[in-house]
């Protein structure tokens, strides 16, 4: 199961399958430290038990319907500055393919994946480590919802609840990694405005009036882009425009 990929330049060439675990970032990052993994390395399970998401919160998944995995990058090439252009970079390349199935998924800031109407499909969690000033390495995790159709949260959805498909997950593990492979040449290639610009262009409620939350008070606005360090503009009701970095902005819908 979850073989060496064939169809790639280097990501998925060197493939760990797991049938149980509790996070794949957390055993993609061991197995690095021991240099058991290097770039290209990818670590996938069946069943992730504690899986990590954004802002803390734990990803749960049911054993055997979704795609959680970890794949290790160098992205050396980069300023330590620059770390959101590989969160656009791996978010346009699942976003380009999951598409193919629902023309309408969104990339919500700062990484998730939504369906419009239905809920959240999935998620990014990139944790990089730096050697001084250096850029060390990257573990990307993704979990994805894909034929799972019963959720103890009513913001969740999957590929195969809004679709009512159900999908082969190797052959859709093998389309994610070469398109993150393809999104990931482009930036090594210094592609940086052109991932910026498809990354705002399917954005989640960009220049759309929406209802915010931040320093306990609510406000309307409108997202009008993102700066060079990957934090959150919008531009409110009264003209103001104001800056978010994670977890200082809550989306109210």
């Amino acid at each position: 199961m979850y073989k060496i990929l064939a169809n790639t330049i280097f990501l998925g060439k060197d493939v760990h399958f797991l049938p149980d675990c509790h996070s794949t970032n957390d055993t993609a990052i061991q197995m690095v430290r021991l240099r058991q993994a290097s770039e290209g390395s990818i670590v996938i399970c069946q069943h992730q038990t504690k899986g990590k998401g954004q802002r803390g919160n734990n990803w749960i998944s049911e054993p055997g319907k979704n795609l959680t995995f970890s794949l290790v990058l160098k992205p050396d090439f980069l300023d330590t500055s620059e770390q959101f252009l590989l969160n656009m970079c791996v978010s346009n390349g699942i976003r380009r393919i999951l598409q193919e199935y629902i023309p309408f998924l969104k990339v919500k800031w700062p990484n998730d994946l939504v369906v419009p109407g239905f809920g959240k499909i999935g998620g990014i969690l990139i944790e990089n480590t730096f050697s001084g000033s250096l850029w060390d390495y990257s573990v990307v995790g993704v979990g994805l919802n894909i034929n799972q159709v019963d959720f103890n949260h009513s913001k969740a959805t999957s590929l195969s609840k809004v679709t009512g498909n159900n999908f082969d997950l190797e052959e859709l593990f093998r389309l994610i990694v070469t398109h993150i492979e393809q999104s990931y040449v482009q930036l090594k290639k210094g592609k940086h405005q052109e991932i910026k610009i498809e990354y705002l262009t399917h954005l989640y409620l960009i220049n759309e009036l929406a209802k915010f939350e931040a320093e306990g008070r609510e406000f309307m606005g409108e997202i009008s882009g993102i700066d060079s360090y990957g934090r959150l503009e919008i531009l409110t009701e009264t003209g103001e425009k104001r800056i978010f970095d994670l977890k200082e902005v809550k989306f109210l819908e």
